[in-house]
């Protein structure tokens, strides 16, 4: 297969367009490990503070902060 050549030996995803646009994004299996790996390591380190704690958060409380981290972001 063509394209599954082309993503492997490149080690870069390749990106697909139709009429000009993107559609998709094609990535070996290695290459989408490296791209979660860490977000993944992240939300197990966040699963194992929350069975330690009982401190919970409301989804506005949650999203709040995080709209907060980025208008900050924003102004920088």
């Amino acid at each position: 297969m063509e394209i599954e050549e082309t993503v492997v030996n490149s080690n870069s995803p390749v990106f697909l367009t139709k009429n000009c646009y993107g559609t998709m994004v094609l990535m070996s299996v290695e290459q989408y490990s490296a791209l979660t790996e860490n977000i993944e390591h992240k939300l197990d380190e966040a699963d194992e503070t929350a069975e330690k704690s009982d401190v919970r958060y409301s989804s506005s409380q949650v999203f709040g902060r995080v709209r907060s981290r980025i208008n900050e972001h924003e102004k920088v």
